[in-house]
This record gives C-alpha cells, structure tokens and sequence, in this order.
C-alpha cells in the first residue's frame, strides 16, 4: 500500500487512512451483527481497500494477527464467498482479493446462512409433524390430544409455509430477481 501513496504528504496520508479506519470500523461492526467477528470483519475491511491482491503474510503483517489467526480469517471469508484466492505472478504464495460486488457479497452471505438455517429448521418441524401426527393417531378417541395436536400441528405447518417462502426469497436472491422488485443503483 506504501507505494499508492507515494506523492502525497504526511497529512494527504494521515487523513486518508483516518477516513479508510472508519469505514473498516464500520465493515467489521456491520459484519459482527451477523455473527461474523469483529477480527475478520476488519480483515475484509482491509482488504477491501487494497488495490492489488495480497499474501497471507502480507496481511498477518497489516493487521498484527498470527497466521493461524489469519488463515482462519481468510478461510472463513472465502467460504462466505467475500474474497477470491487468485494466481501471483512470479510467487508460489497464494494471492486474495476482495470480491468488490457488495450486493453479490450480502447475497453470498445471506445465502449461506440462510439456507442452512432454514433446512435445519425444516428438517427438525417435519420430524416434530410426522411426530405430533403418529401421536394423533395412536388415540384417535382421545379428545383432549386430538385438540392439542391439532392446534401444534397447525402451528408447525404454518412455520413451514414461512420456511418454503424463506426458500423463495433466497432463491431469488441467488437468481438476482429480487432486483427486479428492488433494483440497484446506477
């Protein structure tokens, strides 16, 4: 990063990195709402603001992290999609760079999490359906059952329709038609 400030002075510099803190503060804030750390969250805040791609090193180096530290960081990044390994000429490191597109970046996110947690949770309602209902017709003449099942298992389909339309709109994320219906801006 030295060398993309070369010409400008002790100020340019100073006031620069003040106004690039802030928005990495914000990043890694942001990001902790999510449940992604706060470390990692400043990582790709950091990252966001390098112009070239840069070695594991060079950003333990940065951020005074350990590489271990560092490695889980950009491991987690790149499971959510955030940041890409790419090729360095000339070096047998392994290269990352932002993803620069900060919607496909929420998608990507969102996605993710999204998606595992709706299918966990799904699974665990149709294993709870398929539980209230075999208990349902174990006592068929059972009035004080059949309306305590009947009430849950209403309950649990009306979650799993909240569910299947969570798919939708993941999938529409995924798609890119939730732009249709709130476009991005020019």
């Amino acid at each position: 990063m030295a060398g993309e400030l070369d010409g400008l002075t002790a100020e340019q510099i100073r006031s620069l990195q003040l106004s690039r803190q802030r928005v990495i503060d914000s990043i890694g804030k942001n990001m902790d709402l999510y449940g992604v750390t706060l470390s990692i969250g400043h990582l790709y805040g950091y990252m966001f603001f390098r112009n070239s791609p840069i070695t594991l090193d060079q950003m333990s180096e940065t951020m005074g992290m350990s590489k271990t530290s560092m490695s889980t960081g950009m491991r987690t990044l790149m499971d959510l999609k955030m940041i890409d390994k790419v090729w360095g000429k000339g070096s047998r490191k392994d290269f990352y760079e932002v993803v620069p597109d900060w919607h496909q970046n929420f998608t990507d996110f969102f996605s993710i999490k999204w998606r595992k947690a709706v299918e966990s949770n799904m699974a665990s309602l149709q294993k709870s359906l398929k539980e209230i209902r075999a208990l349902r017709e174990s006592d068929p003449e059972h009035e004080a059952l059949q309306s305590i099942t009947a009430i849950d298992e209403q309950k649990i389909v009306e979650a799993l329709q909240y569910y299947r339309w969570l798919q939708r709109l993941i999938d529409s994320f995924e798609s890119g038609d939730i732009y249709e219906f709130i476009p991005k801006e020019e």
